[in-house]
């Protein structure tokens, strides 16, 4: 292994470090306002905030245009960026025009007329965060994650405080949006100051191909991935109303706490380390293995101790999504694998078959969707993501990493240590949670147990991997 190539390891290794802090870190903040307002809020707001956010997550994929993407893998980020900060501040302040303008009649069209309010305040956040868009990019390609953990940790402390308040003062859903526009407000202009970077706009029209030849596949995937984790939402809001709903975005959201913290902190370095990284696999087997190794049992103790966790951290009025959250675990797992996968294509230039997969599984899904959840409800449709991920995605996306050139055998072989490694621990957590009655003593000696077994099994297997990685003395 060349000095370069161990340089870039480890540069990688302490972004992805910083990265996994703040997720960490973050999270658990997350967690508590989380449980908070879930004793604030009824399951009917949680489901109409759903909506509103729903609205703002596919606007900003959209927005976006894969600019980011583009500019964190350039060769030539400074003579690229005006034009990426115009393109991006154009297309973010066209669709908070349009948002708030028909923000109405989308949320009559999603079956939930209470969200357009929200709907309207969360549109400005996309020209806000399109404004930032290049000293976002900057500070990714540099692996500067402890300056993304500072912004992050503001904020947080910025939206959560604003929210809090106005929800005292009996604003509600509202008060949720309009923290996050403050949060968003705040957030943007820290990352100009961290990134040392000023506003530059200009159109190089010799450029301007190119960019939007590389970005536009990756922005219709971004907005197909956006389907995935979103349609349930919209289907579930039409057949089932939007108290189901709620039940179902709590499920959702806790399974999504290993995805999350994970997959945040692999998305981090993905980009900027695989699009520099050599040989044809670049480095996949080790951040794919590493991932795997910690969304597997985070997600499947999840899925075991459901029921004692909702009931004890949200209150039993929840315990109506603790099913939906015993399918949605193992989902979350597979999540942070895909996400894996998706940086190392893009990283590579291979966004059109990103772009294929994404359209199948969103077929697929929305099929399995409106037949399970007309028949099984909110439970089924969280059924219906597992078997779709583990029959559809997930060999699709092995098949186009060998078009691509990646040998898949070394990628399952590094993985099957903490696979083996994970069963003993979520059958401790099963064991526990059975013979245990006290949701309480079942959440935390499960927990406990789960985590105990899984870190012997696995210490081994992690101390090689961390030699791979560490540098040569």
């Amino acid at each position: 292994m060349t000095g370069t190539e161990q340089s870039l390891k480890m540069t990688a290794a302490r972004g992805a470090a910083w990265s996994a802090v703040s997720s960490i870190v973050l999270r658990l903040g997350s967690l508590v306002v989380g449980i908070v307002l879930a004793r604030l809020l009824t399951p009917e707001q949680f489901g109409v905030y759903a909506v509103a956010l729903t609205v703002q997550s596919v606007l900003s994929t959209v927005s976006d245009l894969g600019l980011s993407s583009d500019l964190i893998r350039s060769e030539e980020p400074e003579k690229i960026a005006p034009t990426i900060a115009t393109l991006g501040l154009v297309s973010g302040a066209t669709m908070t025009l349009v948002t708030a303008a028909t923000s109405t009649s989308v949320a009559g069209l999603l079956g939930s007329p209470e969200a357009a309010p929200a709907i309207s305040v969360l549109a400005f956040t996309l020209v806000l965060g399109s404004i930032s868009l290049v000293p976002y990019s900057m500070l990714m390609r540099r692996f500067q994650q402890r300056a993304m953990f500072l912004v992050g940790a503001v904020d947080f402390v910025v939206s959560t405080t604003v929210t809090l308040v106005l929800i005292f003062f009996g604003f509600g859903v509202m008060g949720l949006a309009l923290g996050r526009v403050a949060a968003q407000v705040v957030s943007s202009t820290m990352q100009f100051f961290l990134a040392r970077v000023r506003p530059r706009y200009g159109l190089d029209r010799t450029r301007l191909k190119p960019i939007l030849a590389f970005g536009v596949p990756i922005a219709t995937a971004n907005l197909l991935a956006w389907g995935l984790l979103n349609v349930d939402n919209v289907i579930l809001a039409r057949m089932v109303g939007v108290t189901a709903l709620g039940y179902y975005v709590l499920a959702f959201n806790i399974s999504s706490w290993p995805m999350n913290a994970l997959s945040q902190s692999v998305r981090a370095i993905s980009m900027p380390y695989f699009s520099r990284a050599d040989g044809p696999s670049g480095g996949l087997a080790t951040v794919v293995a590493i991932g795997w190794a910690g969304a597997l049992p985070a997600g499947g103790v999840l899925a075991v101790l459901s029921a004692p966790l909702i009931s004890v951290l949200y209150g039993d009025r929840w315990l109506a999504a603790a099913p939906v959250l015993a399918a949605l675990g193992i989902y979350g797992a597979l999540r942070v694998v895909f996400d894996i996968f998706t940086g190392f294509l893009y990283a590579r230039g291979r966004a059109q078959p990103v772009l294929w997969i994404q359209v199948i599984w969103l077929i697929t899904l929305v099929m399995g969707m409106i037949v399970a959840t007309g028949s099984y409800g909110i439970v089924g449709a969280g059924w219906v993501h597992v078997i779709v991920a583990a029959a559809v995605v997930l060999p699709a996306y092995l098949i186009v990493l060998r078009q691509s050139g990646v040998r898949v055998m070394p990628l399952i072989r590094r993985s099957l240590w903490p696979t083996a490694a994970a069963i003993p621990a979520i059958v401790a957590a099963v064991v526990c949670h059975t013979f245990i009655d006290h949701d309480l003593l079942a959440l935390l000696i499960g927990g406990l147990a789960a985590v105990a077994v899984y870190a012997g099994l696995v210490w081994p297997w992690a101390w090689r991997e961390w030699r791979r990685i560490r540098p040569v003395r």
